[in-house]
């Protein structure tokens, strides 16, 4: 799994028309977002800091934040939409079974992925927040900005090849979309070539 290499991606889609605020374990500067620093597991500092946004956009790795302490902080923060940057495990192969559990997921990954599949079955039992949760496809890489991708649901999207992947970039473009026209309210939805 990236160490959310993709933000840099997502920063450039931040225009100034759309003041940002990234709220970091240990602050980093960014042109295009304030940077504040709290520790995501402290439910009363993180609500505070998210009071009066428009949308979270969550990018923890699921092994360091609390997914019930994170929902309980956007909850306390009244913020209206609650966007997750999700894992590829929870998704389905094509044939009922999860990549997690169909030996899809590298060694060094299955502890976050598992996190991840975690989190999402929380977000899919809370009825009292717009939440989004978007998952790459299995192979999540550095590569191109194309703004050609296909959306899904909850099933592995494959290229022609029979590959399922997304860049870093194209990733942060759906991303973007979804947080300024929102589409895929209370549900998974997944994006892939």
């Amino acid at each position: 799994m990236p160490d959310r290499e993709f933000l840099p991606s997502l920063h450039s889609g931040v225009t100034e028309s759309q003041p940002s605020c990234g709220i970091q374990r240990e602050c980093r500067n960014s042109t295009a977002l304030c940077a504040k620093q709290c520790d995501a597991n402290c439910v009363d500092d993180l609500a505070s800091m998210l009071r009066d946004h428009d949308v979270v956009v969550s990018s923890v790795h699921f092994l360091d934040g609390q997914a019930d302490k994170l929902i309980d902080a956007v909850r306390q923060a009244r913020v209206p939409r609650y966007v997750v940057v999700g894992g590829a495990g929870s998704l389905d192969n094509g044939k009922g079974v999860k990549l997690i559990d169909a030996g899809d997921v590298p060694e060094p990954y299955k502890a976050e992925s598992r996190a991840g599949c975690a989190f999402l079955d929380l977000l899919r039992q809370t009825s009292d927040l717009d939440w989004t949760f978007l998952s790459p496809s299995a192979q999540f890489i550095a590569g191109e900005r194309t703004g050609v991708f296909r959306l899904g649901t909850d099933t592995a999207l494959r290229d022609a090849n029979g590959q399922s992947w997304i860049s870093y970039e194209d990733y942060a473009v759906a991303l973007v979309d979804e947080i300024e026209q929102p589409s895929h309210s209370r549900c998974r939805f997944t994006v892939g070539y």
